[in-house]
């Protein structure tokens, strides 16, 4: 962290104390410190405290020089924002894009990787706005240091409490070197399902949400890449910054694929596509009737063995396959099939795997090459696979 411009969000919760000792560790590290404190933060810690840590002036108002204009110039300098701790309303103030002081115009107004470190009561922490609000922040890129479990401030036990400066200090240096490691790339990323129309108002489709798809553009972004993201139909929201192509059916996004890829270093397939489509689509909705209704089908382009036949050695492939049993049997015969440099597999069985809901991947590679990523949010484990597609590409390029 030496001298890369950190900046050091401190709001009003109990675990604000808990901040000046992140702070003490980040300066001990060499990172130049810049502290904004809510008006509320300073209830519980004074300004001083933080200004002799850093040995920096800390900010606490919009109005203390006008004439910088305080909050562009401290979101333009910051190579990253940490949030610690991060309340309920500066967390709701961020997901709204509100900015009503220094710190929410800061986080309006930066471009650099956040990192919110929640803290909070239980009932606080639960309630589904918070959950809501969390899970839009990741869906931009943002990073949540989860908090963790024990005593808390009302004298109850429970989820909330901050997490371990450890945590915090790891996830502020992921989100420095994210910005770097994929410079220069060009990501190409299918992501959701693809609907295959029966009538105007039917459809043969899947569970898929894209958004695995969507939290590997998002930190594909943080880490400095460009993003083509082909994108099925879904209410998740696409990351800012990512060229987006909606598609509908598997052969529109195929098309957009074979478009795309001539400009990619990297793609990865995390799309569910509809293997089959009604061989016949009814310009009409059809009428329900006493008889059973047989629909022909036939199948759709395979979209990633079509990649793997027609890519030259400038492309690293990744292939995503959602199994429910034989996991890993399945999944090498994919990545052999399909000639792909690396695959993800994850357990797709009942509920799991689909939505806004933890995940678990493993990656495999060659004829006996395995990683399990473990399990976590969909954020944590793009953040995770990222890293093993970088390790397995200078890999293959020492080779």
């Amino acid at each position: 962290m030496n001298g890369r411009r950190i900046l050091l969000g401190v709001t009003g919760g109990i675990a604000a104390y808990k901040a000046a000792a992140l702070a003490s560790r980040l300066v001990q590290k060499g990172a130049v410190l810049d502290v904004v404190m809510t008006e509320d933060a300073e209830r519980f810690v004074g300004a001083a405290t933080f200004a002799a840590l850093a040995r920096r002036p800390v900010h606490t108002s919009l109005w203390e020089q006008v004439d910088a204009i305080p909050h562009i110039a401290l979101a333009r300098d910051a190579e990253v924002v940490a949030v610690v701790p991060a309340t309920a309303s500066t967390i709701a103030k961020a997901a709204l894009g509100l900015a009503d002081d220094l710190l929410s115009n800061v986080l309006l107004a930066t471009r650099a990787p956040l990192v919110f470190a929640p803290a909070m009561n239980t009932s606080m922490l639960e309630h589904p706005a918070t959950a809501a609000h969390l899970a839009t922040l990741r869906g931009r890129g943002a990073t949540i240091v989860e908090p963790g479990v024990g005593f808390l401030a009302e004298r109850e036990h429970g989820a909330g409490r901050l997490a371990d400066e450890d945590a915090l200090l790891a996830a502020i240096a992921q989100a420095l070197g994210a910005r770097e490691d994929l410079r220069g790339e060009r990501v190409l990323i299918t992501a959701g399902p693809t609907r295959e129309p029966i009538d105007p108002v039917r459809f043969l489709s899947n569970a898929a949400t894209g958004t695995q798809g969507i939290a590997l553009a998002a930190e594909a972004l943080a880490r400095g890449a460009a993003v083509d993201l082909v994108l099925g139909p879904t209410t998740a929201s696409p990351p800012p910054g990512a060229h987006v192509v909606r598609v509908t059916t598997a052969r529109e996004m195929d098309a957009a694929v074979r478009e795309l890829a001539g400009g990619a270093t990297i793609a990865i397939a995390t799309a569910a596509v509809a293997d089959w489509r009604p061989a016949v689509t009814h310009d009409q909705k059809v009428k329900k009737t006493e008889e059973v209704t047989a629909i022909a089908l036939e199948r759709n382009p395979d979209i990633l063995a079509g990649l793997g036949a027609r890519r030259d050695g400038a492309l690293f492939l990744v292939g995503f396959a959602a199994e429910t049993s034989d996991f890993e049997t399945h999944a090498r015969e994919k990545l052999a099939g399909k000639h792909l440099d690396l695959i993800a597999v994850n357990d797709v069985g009942g509920t799991r795997g689909f939505g806004d809901v933890d995940n678990a991947l493993v990656v495999l590679w060659g004829t006996d090459g395995r990683r399990d990523l473990g399990s976590g949010s969909k954020r944590e484990l793009a953040a995770r696979l990222w890293d093993a597609i970088l390790e397995r590409k200078r890999a293959q390029a020492d080779a």
